[in-house]
């Protein structure tokens, strides 16, 4: 059974929801999808109760060995002056041996995101996470312009990517978009 890496790092909730809602359309392929997390990086961060291997929202923290285990990437961020939050980039600057081993090449991937404002860096941070992707040698793919929610937007959704755009509450354009997005990412991965 295929395994695609939900890898994610959210403040608000925002970026975990849109996670969740690819994790939906992944599953719908009967392929397993599998939620991880970086902790954040910030000076006054201590992890509650000495827990090092989960979020406090209750999502493992990710490790190389998840990376270098799956079989297809979705990876989030919400933007952070139009590039990916630290904590992800950190993560994903420890993978070099990943990257030498070959250990991801020709591996689908895809990427999502979150902004506050409509100006906020949707299409930026989608770029700057497709960077070292392909890096890796990975293969991306985003959402394609049949996709309804491309023509619906009223927040979020690019042709890069699934996007939120500040809400409480996911837009129903939204969460199709990742949903579908998860269910091609499924479909890539069982071919």
């Amino acid at each position: 059974m295929p395994q695609i890496l939900i890898l994610f790092y959210s403040r608000s909730g925002h970026v975990a929801k849109l996670a969740e809602a690819i994790a939906c359309g992944i599953e719908s392929k009967g392929v397993d999808a599998i939620l991880r997390t970086v902790p954040p990086m910030s000076p006054e961060y201590s992890s509650p109760n000495g827990n090092n291997f989960e979020s406090p929202e209750g999502y493992l923290y990710a490790t190389k060995d998840d990376l270098r285990e799956m079989d297809g990437l979705a990876l989030g961020s919400p933007s952070r002056f139009g590039t990916m939050a630290a904590p992800l980039k950190g993560f994903l600057e420890t993978t070099s041996d990943l990257w030498i081993s070959g250990a991801l090449i020709d591996k689908p991937a895809a990427v999502f995101a979150s902004a506050s404002s409509l100006h906020g860096g949707h299409e930026a941070v989608l770029q700057s996470m497709m960077t070292p992707l392909l890096h890796h040698g990975m293969v991306i793919m985003g959402c394609p312009y049949t996709d309804p929610g491309l023509a619906a937007t009223e927040g979020g959704g690019t042709p890069y990517g699934p996007t939120h755009l500040d809400a409480e509450k996911l837009r129903p354009h939204e969460e199709g978009m990742a949903e579908r997005l998860g269910a091609r990412l499924a479909t890539w991965c069982l071919k």
